[in-house]
């Protein structure tokens, strides 16, 4: 898949319908904390007189409740960041298969559980962001962020982050463990500093002058664009960005995404739910609420998401990335990833 700077597919898209109006309730469990997704939820509510319950908290979190209730549990929906999670969630049994034309059909298949229980519902591109008053040849790939030419200039986040995970996964994937485990040691070598927080401290260390090369989300510098984001925006020319391997199989790619519940006491609420987020309107407002790609093909972009130009993305299959999450946790303990 390559995304573009401009979009003029989705005028030619008909938006998915609406499901027809119907009484009930859908629990959500969500660990998205965007205030954005509010419309989300009020348009489908309006459109099916659905009403939605909220239980939202941090992803692990909710995974522990929904483990916890078990059978009993309330959930209909669990929506999460990463694929990381949404295998944890898939591997704890507290997910289950949907037959869904619509999902089967709007969600490219690389994002989407093979089973059927999860959905990549938007994404983010991981990439490379550099020093542009100070580097005149930045890393052009992700493998090169472990060249030895870049020592003591690298800000990333810790291992712990499931973004830095699901990225070390899709090396693994794609080039194997031994070259991975390299990788991973390349980076530790050439840490600017000791990983310390979000991605948008990361680009606030290139403001800073704390390091020249950064790796983060995409929507954390378009939101940087669109808004004031304190320490990045105010020099946000200053910072350059990098698409990496634009030659290879392009820049990797993680989900926001959601599934059904083991024990959904409204699925058919939930199947709807899906359904709606994976609609023209809500694809839409994933970019223009929160800075995100939308999964399905030929949604207009955000401004601020048509800035960061045109590129290829991976187009691996996700649930073979999720299968080596393990691994690459492994990894990071072995080469002392903090």
């Amino acid at each position: 898949m390559t995304f573009c700077k401009t979009s003029t597919a989705a005028a030619a898209l008909m938006a998915l319908a609406l499901p027809a109006l119907a009484d009930g309730e859908l629990n959500l469990y969500s660990s998205r904390h965007y205030d954005t997704d509010e419309r989300l939820y009020s348009d489908f509510t309006e459109a099916t007189g659905i009403t939605i319950n909220r239980i939202e908290g941090k992803a692990d979190e909710l995974l522990a409740r929904m483990e916890a209730e078990g059978a009993n549990s309330p959930a209909d929906v669990l929506l999460t960041v990463d694929t990381s999670r949404l295998k944890r969630a898939k591997d704890l049994g507290l997910l289950q298969a949907v037959e869904s034309e619509t999902l089967e059909e709007r969600i490219p298949s690389n994002l989407q559980d093979d089973d059927n229980q999860w959905f990549g519902l938007s994404q983010r591109a991981r990439i490379i962001f550099f020093n542009k008053e100070t580097m005149d040849n930045p890393p052009e790939t992700y493998m090169d962020l472990a060249d030895p030419a870049y020592k003591g200039q690298v800000c990333i986040r810790s291992s712990t982050n499931t973004y830095n995970q699901t990225l070390l996964a899709s090396i693994v994937t794609h080039e194997g463990e031994e070259a991975a485990t390299e990788w991973a040691q390349g980076v530790v070598d050439n840490m600017a500093r000791a990983p310390q927080g979000g991605d948008t401290d990361q680009l606030r260390g290139i403001v800073s002058g704390e390091c020249d090369i950064a790796v983060s989300n995409s929507y954390y510098f378009a939101r940087a664009i669109r808004t004031d984001v304190d320490g990045v925006s105010a020099d946000i020319g200053k910072i350059g960005v990098i698409w990496p391997d634009q030659e290879g199989n392009g820049a990797h790619m993680n989900l926001s995404g959601g599934g059904v519940a083991k024990n959904a006491p409204n699925r058919e609420n939930a199947v709807k739910f899906l359904e709606y987020l994976a609609s023209d309107q809500a694809q839409v407002y994933f970019s223009a609420g929160n800075d995100e790609f939308p999964t399905v093909e030929g949604v207009e972009l955000a401004e601020s998401v048509k800035q960061l130009g045109e590129f290829k993305a991976d187009d691996v299959n996700l649930s073979d990335v999720a299968e080596n999450i393990g691994t690459a946790q492994k990894i990071f303990n072995s080469v002392g990833w903090e």
